[in-house]
């Protein structure tokens, strides 16, 4: 637990955890609400492979108030990724439509009729690895995933996405950092470093996390309630 509050909880999510039910596993959702025996409704979601702050409503009419901030682009999100590759750009802004492809992967496009935007740095952290900072001005399935994927950077342990040795790791490398809203007049923010994952642990241990935001972030970003101070 991160966070509780009387409308909503934060937590956070582990690798490898379907948000809902899936084939073999009940479900991030549920196992919280059987947990605190009280319902629980999803505010948005991380796909299975990715660690990192969920959201969770404790009044449907919570969750759906959180859920449009998401909705209108009033959440601040911050996203920590690791790839085996040097990406085309060290810094850049990463823009187009998403094309669902075969079994369940989408794709980018050149088009922008209503374009996926995520916008990231990026530092060496040593034998061939790189850390980026993403945050993602759009909401769509995989965006981080297919946008570093079209710079030549597929994230480590993404077996969707990424192929070779670069597919298999002791996780996949996509974690929600940092997240900042406000909901009833009052202003939230919350930070859950990555507590999984050999490259996560060398980053946060060479100082990398930190020297990402005290250096790199482009003026433009609108980030309102971040840094958090852990």
């Amino acid at each position: 637990m991160v966070f509780e509050h009387p409308e909503f909880i934060v937590v956070d999510k582990p690798p490898g955890v379907s948000v809902h039910k899936d084939l073999d596993q009940s479900g991030y959702l549920m196992a919280w609400s059987a947990a605190r025996n009280e319902p629980l409704w999803l505010v948005h979601r991380l796909d299975k492979m990715t660690s990192g702050l969920l959201l969770l409503g404790r009044t449907q009419s919570a969750a759906a108030q959180l859920s449009q901030l998401f909705a209108l682009r009033e959440v601040e999100k911050l996203y920590l990724a690791i790839s085996a590759s040097k990406p085309r750009r060290k810094q850049g802004m990463i823009r187009g439509d998403m094309q669902s492809a075969r079994r369940g992967s989408w794709k980018l496009l050149r088009t922008e009729q209503n374009p996926a935007a995520t916008e990231y740095v990026s530092r060496g952290v040593g034998q061939g690895r790189r850390l980026f900072l993403c945050h993602p001005l759009t909401g769509k399935t995989h965006q981080i995933r297919v946008a570093l994927k079209s710079e030549g950077a597929p994230i480590l342990g993404d077996s969707r996405y990424a192929t070779g040795s670069a597919a298999n790791a002791d996780r996949g490398y996509l974690h929600a950092w940092q997240l900042g809203f406000e909901f009833l007049g009052e202003c939230f923010r919350f930070r859950a470093d990555p507590s999984s994952g050999e490259w996560f642990d060398r980053a946060r241990q060479q100082g990398e996390l930190e020297a990402l935001l005290g250096e790199n972030l482009p003026a433009h970003w609108q980030l309102r309630y971040l840094p958090v101070e852990t």
